[in-house]
């Protein structure tokens, strides 16, 4: 069952430098736990910022689900584009490492709040 976003959440929003420009990753939590993703190119438009959108959304979604974000983190770290940074191989993998952040604290062992209807 999908989780119902509350109307605020904090988080916090992350550069990282990529192969296609800088990429502003933000984390929401809920009950500590990260709970959305949005990723924002720092150029406006192209297939970059669609992708990066697409991941942002896919994440969100899992997330509020009750997906695992070690496994997320896992199946998108190391992706690695035709023109990767000293930062970062890819978005992808520049997104794994923020989440990665995000979750090496405590968050990881919290459980997922109970869904409300």
């Amino acid at each position: 069952m999908k989780h119902k976003r509350l109307e605020i959440l904090k988080g916090s929003t992350h550069c990282k430098t990529t192969g296609c420009g800088k990429i502003y990753i933000t984390v929401n939590n809920l009950d500590s736990r990260p709970f959305e993703v949005f990723l924002n190119m720092g150029k406006t438009g192209g297939c970059a910022a669609a992708q990066c959108e697409s991941i942002g959304r896919l994440i969100s979604y899992s997330l509020r689900i009750g997906g695992d974000i070690n496994e997320i983190i896992k199946v998108i770290k190391g992706i690695r584009c035709h023109q990767p940074s000293e930062e970062s191989l890819s978005c992808a993998d520049a997104v794994a490492e923020i989440l990665q952040e995000a979750t090496s604290e405590k968050q990881e062992s919290l459980p997922l709040p109970a869904p409300t209807t």
